[in-house]
């Protein structure tokens, strides 16, 4: 299926209740990879073909979020990747501000064209063999690169430490199991979201950022103060340290 296009004919891809209490729990049994003393870094991948575009605005404001989240806590780095068009993929410098990452996030244009998830891994292990990222977040709805390919650099990025938190967009099916297995291969987690649940993503990413900073005890602290789903995320870690 292009990167453009979308099979209206599959259902939403919200995630159950079982799939998300997975995905918890998958992130409380990632270890903490953050050294004392510095900042969190997240890179954060996200398709910006056609497809993505209903949804982009949404991205832009949980960016905020998951910095105002961390920022008590030592702070997050986070460095912007994504791709479009024909080949394009287009990275920042790590940002420590989330006004300039909004800023350059609603600058961007979606447009028509093919993945390039394996551009993004393969960015993600330079970026962490000179200086460690804590997690890579990819937010997408569809895979178009072999699958095989894209396992063995996840399973690169398992042996460096930096597991891939997937969120898929929509539930096709043939991604999904890809997207799955590119974050059990690397050792993150995989939940899949619609534009109708962007609370639940933002809940979630906030959790991942978080948990990227300062670790379960700082997810715990959050969720005493926030309540909600980070208090049910922080619930669900309490004890796996």
């Amino acid at each position: 299926m292009p990167g453009g296009e979308r099979d209206t004919r599959l259902p939403a891809g919200r995630s159950s209740r079982s799939e998300i209490d997975a995905f918890l729990q998958k992130v409380a049994a990632t270890p903490a990879p953050r050294t004392a003393g510095r900042r969190g870094r997240l890179l954060f991948a996200i398709d910006a073909t056609a497809s993505r575009e209903p949804t982009w605005d949404i991205a832009c404001q949980i960016q905020s979020e998951m910095f105002s989240a961390t920022g008590d806590i030592g702070g997050l780095e986070v460095q912007l990747a994504f791709y479009r068009g024909f080949g394009e993929m287009k990275v920042t410098k790590w940002l420590e501000s989330s006004e300039e990452l909004v800023r350059r996030m609603l600058r961007v244009r979606c447009l028509a064209g093919r993945t390039q998830i394996r551009k993004l891994l393969r960015h993600a292990l330079k970026e962490t063999r000179t200086q460690k990222v804590d997690a890579l977040v990819f937010v997408g709805d569809v895979v178009e690169e072999d699958i095989d390919e894209l396992g063995h650099m996840a399973g690169e990025m398992g042996l460096v430490g930096t597991p891939v938190f997937v969120f898929q967009e929509g539930g096709e099916p043939i991604s999904r199991s890809a997207f799955q297995q590119v974050a059990r291969l690397s050792g993150g987690a995989y939940c899949s979201f619609d534009a109708g649940s962007a609370a639940q993503l933002r809940d979630l990413l906030t959790a991942v950022a978080v948990f990227s900073t300062g670790g379960r005890r700082a997810l715990e602290d959050l969720g005493k103060a926030q309540g909600g789903r980070v208090l049910q995320i922080a619930d669900q870690m309490r004890g796996k340290r």
